[in-house]
Parts: C-alpha cells; structure tokens; sequence
C-alpha cells in the first residue's frame, strides 16, 4: 500500500506547496515577531491540517466532490448570505463568520465551491448545443457568489471569480470573439460601477492612479509597500532585518503585504525563489491536466488554478504598487486559516485527478 501512496501522489506538487508553507511560516514569524497576536505559533497547526487535506482528499476522490458540487455550492451561497446578515466585521466589512473559537471566511468557501459546480455544469453540457443558454447559465453560477462576496465588501474576493469563469468558458469551447466583446463591454460599463463602491475603495482606485495624493492616509501602505520592497535591493537586508516590517510600518505585514516583507528581507532573489515555486505548482498542475481525459477534472485543475493565479498576481500587484489595493492574501503564505485550507483542498482535488489518471 506504501508504494502504491507514493507511486500515485505527484509529488512535484506536493514538494511546491510544502516549499511555499516553509518560507510562508518563515515570513509570518518575522513579521509578527513584535505582534501580539502570537500569529507565528498558530501558524503551524494550519500548516498541518492544510498538508493533512493536502494528502487525504485523493483517498476520498475527486468525483465524490463533483457528485455533491451543486450541494456545496448551495451550503456556500448560504454561508455567504449569513456572513451578509450575522458576519463578524473587522476593518470595515463584514466577512467572517465566528463559531465559538472558530473563525473562517465563507468567501475562500465560495471559490472552491463555484469551480466545482461549474466543472460539473459545463463538463455535462457538449458546447456546440444551445451554446447560449448553458453560457448564461454558467456566468448566472459566477456570478451570484461573486456580488454577495463584493457586497461584504471584499472587491479583492469577489474579483478573482472573473478569470475563474473566464478560463473554463475558454476551456469549454466558447468562441473569441465573444469573449473579446465580453471583456469590452465590461470596461466600457466599468465606469458605471463607480458609485456603487465604497467610499474607501474609490479612495484606493484613485490612490493608485497618484500615489501622492494622500501619502499619509489611504496611500500610506501603498508607499510603505514599495519603500520596503525597494530597500531589499538584490539579496534584501536579512532574515529578520527589515526594517519597514519590523518597525511595522507596514499594515497587515503577516497577511496582505507579506510579500512585501519578504522583498525587503530576501531581496529580488527571495522573491525570485518564491515565484518560481508557484510557477512550479501551476506548471505541475497543467502536467496533471495534459494526463486526463476526463473533462470535468480539466475544468476542476483549470478552475482551481485561474483561482490561485489570480491571487497571486494581484497580492504580488498590489505589493508593488502595479495594481489596487484590494485586501487579498498571498495563497500558502499569507497567515490564516480559510484561504490555506482551502487551496490545500483544490490542490488535493488535483492530486486526485493523478491518482486516478489511470483509469480514465
């Protein structure tokens, strides 16, 4: 049984995600070595259940999860619009759910939930019949978890559902010129969306546009960002030298910006190390992809990734000051439970898909 475990787990995954939690666990202990939260000793019993869901999923099977997909993402809609009504609020949204000492994110839920179901939705349906309805239906299941999450609000959660359903609709057959006239019609109508933001999210966009204009308010952690990103040079200052994170000029150093901690510490080449992790990750999934015939799970690894990617990119943006400010945490480094367990759950689901590879 032993060499069978270890001849049907792909453990290039396996040793990208373990890697990526190493130096995760390494950054949330220098950044909050001066917290009180104590967030460097939490992390890793999140670390451990994360590579228990990690390994255990494939035992389970990724079909199973597929057969209940819509009653998963019934529980998430659910979840969703109890965060809305009874969520526990911190920085201004309301996007946690507290159960006694337990605490999560419906939202990190939600993701994992929608790419299941649509998965399941658009694996079932050839694309060459009533292409239309089935494409609308599809961007219905999108985009129902994606305005309750921006309504909590959480604009950085609710975004990373668009190269989700993006991707699965490219993967599923839709046509390029749709999706061309999709995406220019969503900028033409961006500006209408202008009043609906919050107030501190308009501040964010325009902060991004002239980082000078409020220096010392909404644009402070955007300037820190990049001062302790630039001051890292080529090979940083240190393991625990910082001086931006350490001195905690930087806001959410263990959680949003600790990419940024790890820029100043490591320097580019930190960095460097850590993106090629993720870039092995993606490029293991895709190998696990090329190796299946089974559509559904092509639409699960593609989903899952878009979802990852996405975070990735705009945790990494934002560090750097090349997009918004939006709140999202660095997958598989950032502290926290939700969005660790989570990731190690759709990254047991594709190690399910190479388990299973041989019986397709």
């Amino acid at each position: 049984m032993l060499r069978k475990w270890l001849k049907d787990t792909h453990w290039p995954l396996v040793f990208a995600v373990a890697g990526l939690m190493l130096i995760g666990w390494l950054f949330v202990y220098s950044a909050s070595i001066h917290d009180s939260g104590n967030y460097a000793a939490k992390q890793p019993f999140w670390i451990l259940m994360g590579l228990a869901v990690l390994l255990s999923v494939p035992f389970l099977s990724y079909r199973t999860f597929l057969n209940v997909s819509y009653l998963l993402y019934s529980i998430s809609l659910f979840l969703l619009v109890w965060v809305l009504a009874a969520g526990e609020p911190h920085l201004g949204a309301q996007r946690w759910i507290t159960l006694g000492p337990l605490s999560f994110q419906p939202s990190e839920f939600a993701k994992l939930a929608t790419v299941l179901a649509l998965a399941n939705y658009l694996g079932s349906h050839n694309p060459f019949e009533k292409k239309g309805r089935i494409m609308l239906t599809a961007l219905g299941i999108a985009l129902v978890p994606m305005l309750l999450t921006a309504k909590q609000p959480d604009l950085g959660s609710a975004i990373v559902f668009l190269p989700m359903i993006g991707g699965l609709l490219f993967l599923w057959g839709i046509q390029y010129r749709l999706m061309i006239a999709t995406a220019v019609a969503g900028l033409i109508s961006a500006p209408l969306f202008w009043g609906v933001l919050k107030a501190y999210q308009r501040k964010r966009i325009l902060v991004f546009l002239n980082p000078n204009l409020d220096p010392l308010g909404a644009g402070y952690t955007a300037v820190q960002s990049k001062i302790a990103v630039g001051s890292g040079g080529l090979f940083g200052k240190g393991y625990l030298a910082g001086t931006q994170s350490q001195l905690q000029f930087v806001p959410e150093h263990h959680t949003d910006f600790i990419f940024c901690v790890i820029g100043e510490e490591w320097g580019y080449f930190g960095t460097l190390v850590l993106l090629l992790f993720f870039g092995f990750l993606f490029k293991s999934a895709f190998q696990i992809m090329e190796n299946t015939t089974d559509l559904k799970a092509k639409f699960l690894i593609v989903g899952s990734v878009a979802v990852i990617f996405t975070q990735v990119f705009v945790n990494v943006g934002m560090t750097f000051g090349l997009l918004p400010i939006t709140g999202i945490t660095l997958p598989l480094v950032s502290y926290g439970g939700s969005s660790l367990i989570t990731t190690c759950l759709s990254l047991g689901l594709i190690l399910s898909i190479y388990k299973e590879r041989s019986i397709f």
